[in-house]
Formats: C-alpha cells, structure tokens, sequence
C-alpha cells in the first residue's frame, strides 16, 4: 500500500481572515485515500473554528512562527516546531501565515520538510518577503499581478481560490422581496485598508433615500467607530447599518441588490467571488486582486478611493430594470462556475503535493 502524504496547514487561526474558509474547504476536499491532513493553529477562538473542528482531523494548539530576534539564537527557538514536525512525520508544510516572517519556513527547511506557502495579501517589497520566498519549496499565487513577485522563482503557480458553488447558491433562499428599497451590501474584515468610507461618500453622493447599505463586518474597533461617526456626519443614518459578523452570509446575499467591494488593497477577494457566485451584481475597486477576478468585467470596476465614480456606477445599476440586473447576476455565476470551481482548486493541490512528493 502506497504511503499516504502527509500534509500540515498552519494558519494563526480561524477567526480573522476569509482564508479560513478556503483552508477548511481544502483540507475537507483532499482525498483522504492519498493524504493525511494536520492543522496547526494558535487558538480554538471564533465560531467558525467548531465547522473545522467537526472536520473530525487532527488539530494543534502551536504558534509555527517565533519572533526573529534576536538573530544569535534564532535556530534554537525554532527547535520546538522543527521537532514537532518530525514526531508528526510531516511530508509538506502548506503555511497560510499572512505575513512576511521567514522563520516558519527555515524551521521546516532544516527538518528536511517542503515548504509551501499561499500568498493572499498584496503586501511586498521588504527583506523579509524576499528571504521567505527565497527560501520555501514553492509559492501558489492567488492573482496574476503576485508573479511578478517572484520573478526569479520558477517553483511557483497561480492558482485562484475555488468556491462550493453549490453551497454559495440564490436558489437555496427565498427571492427577493419586491419593494421600493435598493439594498446594496458589502462584507469586510473592517480596517483601514477595505476602503468602506468611500462606498459611504459615494451613497451620499447619489442623494437617492432610497439606496440602503448593509456593512457585515465585526463593528467593534476603532475604525468601525470612525465609520459610523461618518454615518452621522453626512446624515445617512436611515440608509446605512451595521450588522457585525455574521457566520453566513448568504442570507444578506440573497436578499441584496448590489455588492461592492471598495477595497485599497486584497489578494483574492473570496466575499466578492462569493457574491458573484450568488449571482448578485457587483461593483470593485480597479485594485489588484479585485481586477483579477473581475478581468472579462471591466465596466464593473471603478476608480480606487473615487467616491464620485463610483457613485455613478450605483446609479447605472440602481436604475437598471430588475431583469437586467438578474442577468448581469447570472453571468457572474456562470463565470465563477468555471473560473473559481472548488473542484479544479483541489485537484491543483493534490497534482501539486504529488509533484512536491515525487510521487507524480
């Protein structure tokens, strides 16, 4: 019998990025005839952590990354983690750690492990990145724009979140009701960088009372704070509200009109693919990572931080006919459909470990 591939994701944890749920649909979607999946995280918190929990896998309460300094004995605090991944016989560290920290990756080189990591964020440029991506097996990029990262490194792939389709789908909610209210909706780990307070110029800006927005999103920091104080400066307290985090979205989705994402920067923006997916018009910021997704959608995409622009953009879709808009929403599925198809995102992983294995 052919010895499966062990493979440990290492994410800090389930609770603050959107990623989460990508790593917890591939971990459940990896056959278990061919790999053993492990998970390291820092801490059970979140809700969302029982759904990967009743996974049933192995999970493992570790921080994989150690501060770098001081230098000097650096390689001596990476000792626990290095002997971690021996006693658990690890073939293939997949990290999907944020950041720019190098030391999980050397850990695992000097236990003789491939290091994988997904790059989800825009951020690069310094020290850090280069010596991390210097140093790892092999980098999977979420958007075209990553590669050029990288441009030195040929053990690298783009290879775009997939999607349950089937999950993410309008048809398991009850249609929209029928009213005089244009209900727009954004979903958003809120802090400076989502860019909400230019969606908030751009409904005042369109002077329509009845446009409402809808923000999903944990409300309880100081830039949520800031946003809602907005909400009051510019008198749009009757059209806005904010529903904290919500486990599932799909609900507001179904009974929205119009997402925006109105992002200064993102890696592969999931919430939007999972509104297209629930076949609801959107509109995106032209930023890399939204772009990306909406490549064949140029007149979908407007000027980043341009409240005026994209206020028109609303109108264009606000003054739409119903069925236009329907069909806009099912051709945004039918893209994701074949685009961002879970199926294909697994079956590139798999083909990948085997390659990383030498076992193809």
């Amino acid at each position: 019998m052919t010895k499966k591939i062990r493979v440990l994701y290492t994410i800090p944890n389930f609770d603050t990025a959107g990623s989460g749920k990508v790593l917890y649909d591939l971990a459940k979607g990896l056959d278990k005839t061919k790999f053993d999946v492990i998970i390291a995280c820092k801490h059970n918190k979140g809700d969302f952590f029982k759904e990967v929990q009743a996974l049933g896998l192995p999970i493992h309460f570790i921080d994989a990354k150690v501060p770098l300094r001081p230098y000097f004995n650096l390689i001596y605090r990476l000792k626990p983690y290095k002997d971690f991944l021996k006693e658990q016989s690890i073939d293939i560290v997949h990290s999907w750690n944020w950041s720019s920290d190098w030391s999980e990756v050397l850990a695992s080189r000097l236990g003789g492990v491939t290091f994988v990591f997904t790059k989800k964020a825009m951020s690069w440029g310094n020290l850090h990145w280069k010596l991390k991506s210097f140093l790892s097996n092999f980098i999977i990029t979420t958007n075209a724009e990553m590669t050029d990262f990288f441009p030195y490194k040929k053990q690298q792939r783009l290879i775009p979140f997939g999607l349950d389709t089937a999950y993410y789908n309008s048809e398991l909610f009850l249609k929209r009701d029928s009213n005089s209210k244009f209900k727009i909706v954004t979903v958003a780990n809120l802090v400076k960088v989502k860019g909400i307070e230019t969606l908030l110029r751009a409904i005042k800006i369109t002077q329509k009372p009845d446009i409402f927005l809808d923000v999903i999103g944990d409300d309880t920091d100081e830039y949520a704070g800031y946003l809602k104080q907005m909400v009051t400066d510019l008198d749009i307290e009757n059209q806005v509200s904010f529903l904290g985090k919500q486990n599932d979205v799909r609900p507001f989705l179904a009974q929205s009109d119009l997402y925006i994402i109105p992002s200064k920067k993102e890696g592969m923006p999931m919430a939007l693919v999972e509104a297209m997916t629930m076949q609801l018009p959107v509109l995106g910021s032209n930023i890399p990572g939204v772009n990306y997704v909406l490549k064949d959608f140029s007149e979908l995409l407007y000027e980043t931080n341009n409240a005026k622009a994209l206020s028109i953009k609303i109108l264009e879709i606000y003054d739409k006919p119903l069925d236009e808009r329907q069909a806009i929403g099912k051709k945004l599925r039918d893209y994701c459909l074949t685009h961002f198809s879970l199926n294909s995102f697994i079956e590139s992983h798999e083909t990948l470990y085997f390659k990383l294995a030498g076992k193809n």
